[in-house]
């Protein structure tokens, strides 16, 4: 599962790219604008977080792929 989605980067648009990760991780957390300032992604889902973590690692990205590496569940 791949989608494709604008964030920002120091002011600049990229494009962010998420791979992996559940089937059912609704489209609206792989969508929107938001500022890029880490190379690790953590998103709520279901009753735990999805983690992403950025594949490649240059200053001139024009896209940011984040691949999921894990799920951890939230702690009661």
């Amino acid at each position: 599962m791949s989608d494709h989605v604008s964030y920002l980067s120091d002011g600049s648009p990229i494009e962010v790219v998420l791979e992996g990760g559940p089937d059912d991780l609704p489209r609206a957390f792989r969508t929107g604008r938001s500022t890029l300032t880490s190379k690790k992604l953590k998103i709520q889902h279901r009753d735990g977080y999805e983690h992403f973590e950025l594949v490649s690692d240059s200053a001139d990205i024009t896209t940011a792929i984040f691949r999921w590496t894990m799920r951890t569940k939230i702690a009661e």
